[in-house]
């Protein structure tokens, strides 16, 4: 991504992260020109509504072009056909007629789709999995998104609310999900940013002398970074607990390897700072339970475009809608 002039018109993607929301200005070589951060943590749904009005008005302002459409990537089920935001499992969204609200308040054709579908377009189209035609792609932050990306085409299902591969179960009678979710054992539940803050300080209070356990005593709050941090720098205990977040999650992998029979797994979101202290132990699970030939040809690998993926897949799929109605 690099910063500078715009001539040519744009768009503006945003990505509506359980915890946080980003929104970018982008040209059609989704190149970013600005951008505008949003704290979400806490907010009712109106406060949500007018947050994410907000900081397209900073994009769009910003912006040294036109600014064509808008693209959002939600954390929800969507209703393609209607444009609705159904169920969100981290936000205050239920049944709201997101697309709408959007082309009322902005003035601007708007465009929904799941965040991680967002994600997923950018990773298949022009990140890591560049070249397939096959590719899933699982983003583990405050949940865990999935998209997927058949035939060189996003799949969506019959209304557009398909692929919540975060709440494929993997455990039947785990810990109940999250948020909105009414399910137990979901992945999500187990073997997301949360889930790796829950074990981590569980870990903590078993192993008070390690590092991670002074961190936690000492007053520090126990976060998927703090974890990351401690195990780049040698701690065993942080590094156990990642490696069995990536154990958890190569589960999860190879029941979608066994199933889609994809050329790539693409994992991003705000985890994927711990790299191959999550991911090799994906990769040993999938190894040991996935079937062949899949588990030969399947590469898992870190996302391209890290905490910037949604939004600049949000910009790909108005870029998308765009040319399809031309």
């Amino acid at each position: 991504m690099v910063t500078g002039a715009m001539a040519a018109p744009c768009v503006v993607g945003v990505d509506m992260g359980g915890t946080k929301l980003l929104a970018g200005a982008l040209d059609e070589n989704l190149n970013v020109h600005h951008r505008a951060h949003r704290d979400m943590r806490g907010l009712d749904q109106e406060a949500l509504l007018d947050a994410v009005v907000a900081a397209v008005e900073e994009v769009r302002a910003a912006a040294e072009a036109s600014v064509d459409a808008v693209g959002f990537g939600i954390p929800c089920t969507i209703d393609q056909t209607r444009g609705m935001a159904v169920q969100a499992v981290n936000l205050p969204l239920a049944d709201v007629p997101f697309r709408d609200l959007m082309v009322e308040r902005l003035g601007l054709p708007a465009f929904v789709d799941n965040d991680a579908n967002a994600a997923a377009l950018a990773e298949h189209r022009f990140g890591a999995a560049r070249g397939t035609r096959h590719s899933v792609t699982l983003t583990v932050g405050t949940g865990i998104g999935g998209g997927l990306v058949l035939d060189d085409r996003l799949y969506r299902g019959s209304v557009g609310a398909g692929a919540e591969l975060g709440h494929m179960v993997v455990e039947m009678d785990g810990p109940p999900c999250q948020g909105n979710c009414p399910n137990r054992g979901c992945l999500e539940a187990v073997a997301s940013g949360t889930a790796l803050a829950r074990e981590a300080r569980e870990a903590a209070e078993r192993a008070p002398d390690s590092e991670l356990g002074r961190a936690a005593a000492s007053g520090h709050e126990v976060t998927g970074a703090l974890v990351t941090e401690l195990a780049h720098d040698g701690d065993e205990v942080s590094r156990e607990v990642l490696a069995l977040i990536g154990r958890r999650i190569g589960v999860g992998i190879s029941s979608l390897v066994n199933v889609f029979n994809p050329e790539a797994v693409v994992v991003g979101g705000g985890v994927m700072g711990a790299g191959d202290l999550l991911l090799e132990p994906a990769r040993a699970e999938v190894a040991w339970r996935a079937l062949r030939p899949q588990r030969d040809l399947v590469r898992i690998l870190p996302a391209r475009f890290g905490a910037e993926a949604g939004m600049v897949g949000a910009a790909a799929l108005v870029f998308d809608e765009l040319a399809r109605t031309a």
